[in-house]
C-alpha cells in the first residue's frame, strides 16, 4: 500500500524531484542555445545588410537605406542633427535592443566615412515564437516531473518488495515460527543481512521469555509452597483456644496478609499471560462484591464508618472473577483504610460500580498520578500498587475507571464495565 511517509513514496518523490530538476536545466539549456543562435543570426543578416547597403552607397550616394516589412534602415551625415527618429539618436555603435509602442526591434548602429548608419530589424514575431517555444519547454518539464515520478513509483516497488516482505514475515510472526530463520528466505545481500539481526534479536527475546516464565512458574511455585505452610499454621494457631484475644488477632492479620500476597501474586500472574486478555467465562459482579466488602470489613475495625451497598446481579462480565475480585477488594479496602469516620457507598449497576467515601481524600495535584505504580501521597501507608493495578485490569478489559478526590472531601472511583 501506497503511504505518504513510506520508503516508496521517498523513492517516487526522489526521482520526480530528480527529474524535475534534470527537465529544467534541460529546458533552460535549449531555450537559451535557441535564443541566442537567433540572435546570433540577427546580427549577421543585419551586418550583411549593412554591408551591402555601405557598399552601394559608395558607388552611389543617392542609394536609399534598406526599408522592407522586417528591415528599415537611417543614414546621418556628420555634423547632422535630424534624418533619425528620436528613439535612436542617443544610440551608440554596435547593437542594442529597441522597443517602439508594440514592436521590438534589433538595431545595429554603424560609423563609417563621416556617417552613422542605422539599421533596425523587426523581431516582434521572433519574440513571441520564443514565448510559445518557452512555455512548450514548461509543459515539456512538467510531463517530465509527473514521468519521473510514476517512474520511481512502480520501479521503488521492486526496490522495496524485499524490505516489505521482511517486514511483512516480521510483523505476522508468530512464537512456533522462532525456529525458521527468517534469513533463509531472503538471498539480496542486505535485506539477509538485516534478516539475521532480526533473527538474533528473536532468539535474545525467546530466551529472555523463557527465563521469565521459567523464574515466574518457579517463584509462583515456591511462593504458593510458603503461603500454604503459613496459612496451615495460622489455621492450626487459630484453633488452639490457650491463645489471647490478642494474640489471636495477630495470627489473623498474618493469616490475612497471606492471603492478600496470595491474591495479588495470583493476579500478577495472569496479568503476564499475553493470550489471558480476553480470558475467562461470565463472572457476576454482585457476588465478588458481596464477597469483598465481607472479606473487608476487618479493616473498618471499630471505626464509625457506615457501610451502604447496592448490588445488581444482572451483570455479568466476561472476564476472570480473579481479576475481578482483585479490582473490586483493591477498591473496597482503600475506601475502608483512608475513612476514619463518615460512610462508604458501594453502588452496583447493570453497567457500572461506583465507590464512594468521606474519607480524607487525595490532593488535586496528585489525582493524575494516583494510577502511577508505586505512587503513594504522605499519608499512604499501603505500596502504592493497589490502583495501578486496578488501572491495568481496567485496560486489559477495555473498562473505563476515573478517579474524582479532593483533600478531606473523600473519593469517588468509578469503573464502567460496558465497552
Amino acid at each position: 500500500m501506497f503511504r505518504l511517509h513510506s520508503l516508496r513514496a521517498r523513492v517516487a518523490l526522489y526521482f520526480a524531484v530528480f527529474g524535475a530538476l534534470l527537465s529544467l536545466v534541460m529546458a533552460v539549456m535549449v531555450y537559451q542555445s535557441a535564443h541566442d543562435l537567433s540572435v546570433r543570426l540577427i546580427d549577421e543578416t543585419l551586418t550583411a545588410e549593412l554591408d551591402d547597403y555601405i557598399a552601394r552607397r559608395e558607388r552611389n550616394p543617392l542609394s536609399l537605406p534598406p526599408s522592407t516589412v522586417t528591415l528599415q534602415g537611417f543614414v546621418r551625415e556628420a555634423g547632422e542633427t535630424d534624418g533619425v527618429p528620436d528613439y535612436l539618436a542617443t544610440l551608440a555603435p554596435g547593437r542594442h535592443e529597441v522597443r517602439v509602442g508594440t514592436l521590438s526591434y534589433r538595431a545595429a548602429v554603424l560609423d563609417r566615412d563621416n556617417a552613422r548608419y542605422y539599421l533596425l530589424y523587426d523581431i516582434s514575431l521572433k519574440l513571441k515564437r520564443e514565448r510559445r517555444f518557452a512555455q512548450q519547454l514548461s509543459i515539456v518539464s512538467v510531463a517530465m516531473t509527473l514521468l519521473s515520478a510514476l517512474l520511481g513509483f512502480f520501479l521503488s516497488g521492486a526496490a522495496v518488495a524485499p524490505v516489505a516482505d521482511l517486514a511483512a514475515r516480521v510483523r505476522h510472526r508468530r512464537p512456533e515460527d522462532w525456529d525458521h530463520p527468517l534469513a533463509e528466505h531472503f538471498h539480496d545481500r542486505e535485506i539477509e543481512e538485516l534478516a539475521g539481526v532480526f533473527d538474533r534479536q528473536l532468539s535474545r527475546m525467546r530466551a529472555f521469555i523463557e527465563r521469565e516464565r521459567a523464574f515466574g512458574a518457579d517463584m509462583s511455585h515456591e511462593l504458593r509452597t510458603a503461603l500454604a505452610v503459613i496459612l496451615s499454621a495460622t489455621e492450626v494457631l487459630l484453633d488452639d483456644d490457650t491463645l489471647s484475644d490478642k494474640q489471636k488477632t495477630r495470627v489473623q492479620r498474618i493469616e490475612r496478609a497471606a492471603r492478600d500476597i496470595a491474591e495479588l501474586g495470583t493476579a500478577l500472574l495472569l496479568m503476564a499471560r499475553e493470550d489471558h486478555a480476553q480470558a475467562g467465562g461470565g463472572c457476576q459482579v454482585a457476588a465478588v462484591i458481596e464477597e469483598a466488602v465481607e472479606r473487608q470489613q476487618h479493616v473498618l475495625g471499630s471505626k464509625p464508618v457506615a457501610v451502604d451497598v447496592q448490588t445488581d446481579p444482572t451483570l455479568v462480565v466476561t472476564a476472570d472473577c480473579g481479576l475481578v475480585d482483585i479490582l473490586v477488594s483493591n477498591l473496597v479496602r482503600n475506601a475502608f483504610s483512608y475513612t476514619d469516620a463518615g460512610s462508604v457507598t458501594i453502588h452496583q449497576d447493570s453497567r457500572s460500580l461506583v465507590i464512594s467515601d468521606t474519607g480524607r481524600g487525595i490532593p488535586a495535584n496528585a489525582i493524575d498520578q494516583a494510577f502511577l505504580r508505586h505512587y503513594r501521597d504522605i499519608t499512604s501507608t499501603g505500596a502504592g500498587i493497589g490502583l495501578s493495578l486496578v488501572k491495568r485490569i481496567c485496560d486489559r478489559y477495555g473498562w473505563q475507571v476515573r478517579l474524582e478526590s479532593g483533600e478531606q472531601q473523600g473519593t469517588t472511583v468509578t469503573v464502567v464495565f460496558a465497552r
